[in-house]
């Protein structure tokens, strides 16, 4: 047996020890700590030097992970670790480093509902057909499977009814037990103190759906593509695109870590990993690191309250539009009862709003305020926090999917039904489908790239291309003169008459960051002071994400010239990065040695995610990357 064998051997034997027997385990000292993603790191890495598969212990899924957690307390050498003279070298360079590959037949980034379907449909396939070796690998840069997973939600089931028909069924004890029966729906026009009753939208129905936690519900979705053999790596953020000769996609690989602030290798210093396989499909959600789309996007902001038991309705939903946005602002706001005396409240801005002095996160205090949702707030205890931008381009900003070596699904294309307030049941189908495409396009003997063209076609003739093809109009008729009045008038009609069977397709007017107007030509807009039990300050709602990142690292929201972005953003904007992030990343700090008066500064560890500064920037200078593999929040109940 290699020395490398042995060790991979080794380490599944303490796996395997430590589940059966924790006390086995003895404390290290906080240096010679590894993080549970690195222990998976290095069982992949080194398996992939061996001809034979790693085959994990004889233990369930959450036993494993568990084992793995525990692992990580245990003292390791690594021959990737690198001393400090390293980091005192000027010259040094990652890529002087030469990285471990793993070949897989697909790879799959982002473990969201989409990712996850499509992992599921792939190992179902191959599991049916006899094929134990056929290798379905998912990469999700969050520490735990749904720790980054946000929206209202209420889904509408076909999609997980299709993939996983048992998933409520009584008599399957691995069914998924948070899901509450939607009820009664209404919607709401809101003035600044009354909810006018407005007729709901057919596409707002909701019979037969159910509200859930998304970010549980992916969890579960984890857990089920583990059991059918899905090799699951949370922690691992991919960061670059990987390229065959003859330019089609040869797979991806994860960032460096270990990286200090000052851009030099610390001690801990790991090079990334490349995962190279036949087909790399793309779910990284709403304008993912790698598949940036030209879209129209919204920012949606959410909190989960446990509310007094007697203000409780189970499976009530009320959506709203109108106050607090000014009319010629895109948007609304929902208030979901589940499970037990919890209520899922938040609210979704339009990114292509134009005046720069307008907070998403101060609209959303100030809707929490009206009558409407304050009435069942008050007395409730705000449990969770959360902001993440989506997708709304719809029909409009489809791109082409499929490419030589992958394809993009889910959110990553733009699948959501912003009508009908949904997306997941799109996704997930998305998802299916490129697996499916997937698997028949590797069933055929080629050395040459693949493209999923059967992707394409089905994706076409799906219920995703009719559904967004009904609804497509909608979302850009609020671009019209008469703002949000003209926009519900048409949709109206659009609704229940004309129902998509149009000639025409409206265009989206601009894109979001060019939408933004200078601050002196805007009205400037002052929120109240939050009262600390509706209402609360940015950092106090920060602290529920559960974010944690490591503060000696490169900072991951990239600005090639701090000077120049002050220079040129502040006299304009006056510090709208500053306001439309829902995580108090960005501000102005005054500084009378500057010509501005101000300096630009970045608090990249409250950074939860939500990718609004790389769309809404008036200059396009933000670049969202990934951090370091499991950093970022951790939501909860989201």
């Amino acid at each position: 047996m290699s020395a490398s064998s042995r060790l991979t051997s080794t380490l599944c034997r303490r796996a395997a020890t430590s589940a059966t027997n924790p006390a086995s385990l003895t404390a290290t000292s906080a240096t010679t700590r590894i993080r549970t993603t690195q222990v998976a790191r290095g069982i992949r890495s080194i398996s992939s030097t061996t001809p034979s598969r790693l085959q994990r212990p004889n233990l369930s899924p959450t036993a494993y992970a568990g084992a793995l957690r525990r692992a990580a307390a245990l003292p390791t050498t690594s021959t990737r670790l690198y001393s400090s003279a390293a980091a005192e070298e000027d010259t040094f360079d990652p890529a002087s480093i030469d990285r471990e590959s793993d070949e897989v037949d697909v790879c799959i980034i982002g473990g969201g509902p989409a990712g996850l379907s499509a992992a599921i449909r792939l190992k179902q396939l191959a599991n049916e057909a006899g094929n134990d070796d056929f290798r379905v690998l998912l990469l999700e840069k969050a520490g735990e499977i749904g720790a980054h997973i946000l929206s209202g939600a209420v889904i509408q089931p076909t999609a997980i009814n299709e993939l996983i028909p048992d998933w409520l069924a009584e008599d399957n004890e691995n069914r998924f037990t948070g899901a509450t029966p939607a009820g009664k729906d209404s919607m709401k026009f809101l003035t600044e103190k009354f909810a006018i009753p407005c007729p709901t939208p057919p596409q707002m129905h909701n019979d037969g759906n159910y509200i859930v936690s998304l970010n549980e519900f992916t969890k579960w979705l984890g857990e089920r593509a583990e059991e059918v053999g899905v090799e699951v790596y949370p922690g691992f953020a991919a960061s670059e695109v990987l390229y065959q000769s003859d330019g089609s996609v040869k797979g991806v690989a994860t960032n460096d870590l270990g990286i200090g602030r000052n851009g030099k290798p610390k001690d801990s210093f790991e090079r990334g990993m490349e995962f190279h396989a036949r087909v790399t499909l793309f779910g990284e959600g709403c304008h993912g690191s790698l598949t940036k789309q030209p879209q129209t996007y919204g920012l949606g902001i959410k909190e989960v309250w446990e509310v007094q038991p007697e203000k409780f309705e189970k499976g009530k939903v009320v959506h709203s539009m109108g106050y607090p946005l000014p009319m010629d602002t895109y948007g609304g706001a929902w208030m979901y009862h589940f499970g037990d005396n919890l209520v899922s409240i938040g609210q979704v801005i339009a990114l292509d709003y134009s005046n720069p002095w307008l907070s998403p996160y101060g609209e959303f205090q100030k809707l929490k305020q009206h009558p409407l949702y304050k009435s069942v707030l008050e007395g409730g205890k705000c449990i969770s926090y959360g902001a993440r931008a989506l997708v709304e381009g719809g029909f409009q900003s489809i791109p082409k999917v499929a490419f030589p070596g992958g394809a993009l699904i889910g959110d990553t294309a733009g699948f959501v039904n912003v009508p009908k307030v949904k997306g997941t049941h799109n996704a997930m189908k998305s998802g299916m489908l490129a697996a499916e495409a997937a698997w028949n396009a590797l069933q055929v003997p080629d050395s040459n790239s693949i493209f999923l063209y059967d992707y394409e076609d089905a994706l076409r003739n799906s219920s995703i291309w009719s559904e967004l093809k009904e609804v497509r109009n909608m979302r850009p008729s609020f671009h019209s003169p008469l703002g949000i009045y003209g926009g519900i008038l048409y949709s109206g009609l659009e609704a229940f008459i004309l129902k998509g069977r149009v000639p025409w397709t409206l265009k989206h007017k601009t894109q979001d960051h060019a939408a933004t107007k200078d601050a002196k030509d805007c009205k400037k807009i002052e929120y109240p002071k939050p009262d600390g039990e509706i209402t609360f300050d940015i950092l106090t709602s920060v602290s529920r994400t559960g974010t944690n990142h490591e503060e000696d690292q490169p900072v991951h929201l990239q600005v090639r010239d701090w000077e120049k972005h002050t220079r040129e953003t502040w006299p304009r904007w006056q510090g709208v990065e500053n306001r439309f992030c829902p995580a108090g990343v960005y501000e102005y700090v005054e500084d009378e040695s500057k010509e501005e008066g101000v300096r630009f500064q970045i608090n990249a560890q409250n950074c939860i995610h939500c990718k609004t500064c790389d769309i809404k920037a008036p200059r396009q200078d933000i670049n969202w990357q990934v951090p370091q593999g499991g950093e970022g929040p951790k939501y909860y109940m989201t």
